[in-house]
């Protein structure tokens, strides 16, 4: 029986998708179907699939109850709230900067962007040791005449704000870099007839670029806040959650319920929580989108 040559190129585009078809199926779908199944389930995994007894949603309700999940979610938003609008400020004054007044622009980008896509254990360690009792952070401040400085990373009250320092040092190169192509972009016409008016620069910057930019600063928001939303890897290594529940986060908190606590159904819960905090997140962003196209 001979294929016609529809049907013979439908399956070859078959086969070319299958494996990524099939990839995603078994290693995103499924993981995802079974994170909701068990979600409702108490389990400790260790005692194999028998020892899975179905709770109908008790995982829901006893979070609320748990001071851990309580603090780990104060904790993300107040990371998350306090690590984006940071980063986007400094990103875009620094891209503006760069962009209209310094030298070597592109080894500066460069730097910039290095923190970026290093590996977040390292920087995580080498930033553990700037805030050591031996290391720069602590030294400036006793040279400002502060005799007992912050513990930074072992003091209750500064320990998040020292991770949110060191995530705002490692992201802004990101941000950076998405301001730069933006502001390439942006029309030169406008510039010119600004300087034939006169208009100085920070005139400039508050009536054109600004305003011009507001679209890669929408994106960045969304982008980031997911991202902060998920921290986790600067947590694991610099406070593993400490001093108490002063760093502890979301994504640390399901790490540590499922492998410290073997409570496997009740980290998958928090997850679902977290996912669904990140998927009102996605449909601002989805909103954003559409007056976005419908303003331009």
């Amino acid at each position: 029986m001979r294929l016609s040559s529809k049907l013979r190129n439908d399956l070859t585009g078959w086969a070319f998708i299958a494996p990524n078809v099939l990839g995603f199926l078994a290693f995103t779908l499924l993981p995802i179907l079974f994170s909701l199944a068990i979600s409702f389930t108490d389990w400790d995994y260790t005692q194999g699939l028998a020892s899975m007894r179905f709770n109908f949603g008790a995982n829901f309700v006893e979070m609320w109850q748990d001071k851990w999940f309580v603090d780990s979610l104060r904790n993300t938003t107040v990371f998350a709230f306090s690590v984006v609008p940071v980063t986007i400020v400094l990103a875009l004054a620094i891209a503006v900067l760069v962009d209209r007044f310094a030298y070597f622009k592109k080894p500066i980008r460069l730097m910039l962007f290095m923190p970026y896509v290093s590996n977040v254990v390292a920087i995580s360690i080498v930033w553990v040791m700037m805030y050591a009792p031996f290391g720069p952070f602590t030294q400036a401040v006793k040279a400002l005449g502060i005799s007992d400085p912050p513990k930074w990373l072992g003091d209750f009250k500064w320990a998040l704000p020292a991770v949110i320092i060191m995530s705002v040092w490692a992201s802004v190169g990101y941000a950076v870099m998405i301001y730069t192509a933006a502001i390439q972009g942006l029309p030169k016409e406008l510039y010119e007839a600004a300087d034939i008016d006169g208009a100085s620069e920070v005139r400039k910057f508050f009536s054109i670029t600004a305003p011009l930019l507001s679209p890669t600063t929408f994106f960045l928001v969304i982008t980031n806040l997911i991202a902060a939303f998920q921290v986790f890897g600067q947590i694991m290594v610099m406070t593993r959650g400490g001093p108490g529940t002063s760093t502890h986060v979301l994504g640390y908190y399901i790490y540590t319920a499922a492998f410290s606590f073997y409570r496997m159904g009740y980290a998958s819960s928090i997850a679902w929580v977290l996912f669904l905090i990140l998927l009102g997140v996605t449909l601002v962003q989805w909103r954003g989108q559409k007056r976005w196209v419908h303003s331009y």
